[in-house]
C-alpha cells in the first residue's frame, strides 16, 4: 500500500552510567579506582533508499528505539555502545520536526542519512576522577538520555516527467505503455487512487527517464477538492511536466481542460506555473479528434504532441520530445518549450508509428 506521509517517533538509546570501582587483588592493596566509562546510546538515523518506495511501514510502526548503552565494569572496562537504529526511507523523502516545526532533511539522493536523534553520552566511571589529590575518586555520572523527537514525514516523489491532466486523460495508459508500470487503467475517472513510478527508455541521453502519474486534477484540487490534491506535491521536484488534454469527441473542451489544469497548477504552487511544460493532446484516433488536437495545438502557439497510447500512434514522437524537454536549457523564457515539441499529424498515425521500445 502506498503511503506518502507518516509520523515517526523516534527514540535514541541512553547512555550507560560510569562505574565506582575500585581494584582488589591479591598481594595490591592499594589497587586504586578501576570503574569504566559506560557506552554511548545508540542513535536513530534515516537513510534515503531506492529499494523504499512508500512509508507504509513507517506508519505502521511509529516508535523507533535506539540500543541503549551499556554500564561500565571494574577493571576499567568501557560499556558497548548501543547500536544505531538505521531506518531506510524512500528517496524524495522530507523530515520536519513535529514540535520545532523546522525541516531537519530533505533526502533528495539514493545513500544520503540524518540523524534524527542523537544518542545519549555515556557516563564517566571513577576512574576519571583520580588526581594527585585525591586518589580514591567515588564520584562516577549518570549516564545522559538520549535524544526524542515526533517526526513528520512527507515523500515528494523524485521524477523527470510528471504527468498531470483532468480525471480520464489517459495518464495510466500513456504511462503502462512507455514504461513497466502497471497501474489500474478503466473507463471511469479516478482510477489512479496513488501515484506511480515507471522509468521510459529513451534511446537517448540520459537512457531512462523517470516519469510520475498522479491522481487526475479537478477544478479546485488546489483548495483541496478529489484526490489529486493530495498529491501535487509529487510533481514539485519533476523538470519537466506532461499535461495531458483528453480531444476524443465524448469529452469536454479541451482548452478548457488545459486552463483548468494550467490554473490548479498555479494555484498549488506559483513556481509551477513556470515549470516546463509540454502539450499532449490525448486519444487522437480519428479524424475528429484530430481536428480537437489541431486547434488546441494551435492555440497553444503551435507546439505539442498529439497521441494515441491505445494505438501506440505519436509515442515515439513523444519520447524524443520528453527527451528534448529534459535536455532544454534551464533559461528557457517559454515554459511550453517550443523548440522541443511537435504537432504529429494524421499522416503519422499510421500502424508503422507503434511504439518499438514497449507494447505495453
Amino acid at each position: 500500500m502506498f503511503r506518502d506521509e507518516a509520523v515517526l517517533i523516534a527514540s535514541a538509546g541512553r547512555g550507560g552510567d560510569g562505574c565506582s570501582s575500585f581494584h582488589r587483588e591479591k598481594f595490591t592493596p592499594r589497587g586504586g579506582p578501576d570503574g569504566g566509562d559506560g557506552g554511548d546510546g545508540g542513535s536513530v538515523i534515516l537513510r534515503a533508499s531506492v529499494h523504499e518506495s512508500s512509508l507504509f511501514r513507517i506508519s505502521r510502526a511509529r516508535h523507533a528505539r535506539a540500543e541503549h548503552g551499556r554500564q561500565g565494569t571494574s577493571n576499567n572496562k568501557h560499556g558497548r555502545n548501543g547500536a544505531d537504529l538505521l531506518i531506510e526511507v524512500p528517496v524524495g523523502t522530507v523530515v520536519r520536526d513535529l514540535r520545532r516545526g523546522n525541516v531537519m532533511a530533505d533526502l533528495k539522493h539514493e545513500g544520503s542519512e540524518v540523524v534524527v536523534a542523537a544518542g545519549g553520552k555515556g557516563g564517566r566511571g571513577n576512574a576519571r576522577f583520580a588526581t594527585a589529590i585525591n586518589q580514591a575518586p567515588r564520584r562516577n555520572d549518570f549516564g545522559r538520555d538520549g535524544e526524542k523527537r515526533e517526526l513528520q514525514l512527507e515523500l515528494k516523489l523524485v521524477a523527470d516527467v510528471g504527468l498531470v491532466g483532468l480525471p480520464n486523460a489517459g495518464k495510466s495508459t500513456l504511462i503502462s505503455r512507455l514504461t513497466a508500470a502497471r497501474p489500474r487503467v478503466a473507463a471511469y475517472p479516478f482510477t489512479t487512487l496513488e501515484p506511480a513510478l515507471g522509468f521510459c527508455e529513451t534511446g537517448g541521453e540520459p537512457s531512462a527517464l523517470v516519469l510520475a502519474d498522479i491522481p487526475g486534477l479537478i477544478r479546485g484540487a488546489a483548495d483541496g477538492k478529489g484526490l489529486g490534491h493530495q498529491f501535487l506535491r509529487h510533481v514539485e521536484r519533476t523538470r519537466v511536466l506532461l499535461h495531458l488534454v483528453d480531444c476524443s469527441a465524448e469529452a469536454e473542451d479541451p482548452a478548457a481542460a488545459r486552463a483548468a489544469i494550467a490554473d490548479e497548477l498555479s494555484a498549488y504552487a506559483p513556481e509551477l506555473a513556470d515549470r516546463r511544460r509540454l502539450l499532449v493532446a490525448t486519444k487522437v484516433e480519428d479524424a475528429a479528434s484530430e481536428a480537437r488536437a489541431l486547434e488546441l495545438i494551435a492555440a497553444a502557439g503551435g507546439y505539442g504532441v498529439a497521441i494515441s497510447a491505445v494505438t501506440g500512434a505519436g509515442l515515439p514522437a513523444l519520447r524524443r520530445a520528453m527527451l528534448g524537454a529534459v535536455n532544454a536549457p534551464v533559461a528557457a523564457a517559454d515554459p511550453e518549450l517550443p523548440e522541443a515539441t511537435r504537432h504529429v499529424g494524421a499522416s503519422e498515425m499510421g500502424p508503422d508509428s507503434r511504439d518499438p521500445v514497449r507494447e505495453g
